[in-house]
């Protein structure tokens, strides 16, 4: 069943569908304005809520609290780095099984999940002091 979408929704929508990597709620907003399509920041952050809720949109924090948006069309899997922040997708999903069981058993709708890892990646671990991590 689809939900009837307002016309704020279907313009982050169509802005998402053109954007390939995660963008942030002020991002989507400059776009939109940009675009000639001006709507409130508010406004906004009401439509991503809405269309996360829907199954449309996923949600991302990262690190630095930061939340990116994007379609939900695929599971999204990640090496993140703690301090320099770089973010490395994983191509591999080792909980589809997992999610399955979870749907089944609990009877609930899985829309996606994310999967991140965090820690430093080989440039930052590289320049830490020699005793951290000992």
């Amino acid at each position: 069943m689809r939900a009837i979408r307002t016309r704020s929704q279907e313009r982050i929508l169509n802005l998402l569908k053109t954007i390939k990597q995660g963008i942030s709620a002020q991002d989507i907003y400059v776009e939109l304005r940009n675009r000639n399509q001006s709507m409130g920041l508010a406004t906004v952050y009401r439509s991503l809520e809405a269309l996360k809720l829907e199954g449309m949109v996923q949600m991302r924090a990262l690190a630095n609290g930061e939340a990116l948006y994007s379609l939900a069309q695929q599971d999204k899997h990640h090496l993140t780095c703690l301090q320099c922040g770089i973010s490395i997708p994983i191509n591999q999903c080792p909980v589809h099984d997992l999610e399955d069981k979870l749907e089944a058993s609990h009877k609930f709708k899985i829309f996606y999940h994310t999967l991140e890892f965090f820690g430093l990646c080989n440039q930052c671990q590289n320049e830490q002091p020699a005793e951290i991590g000992q």
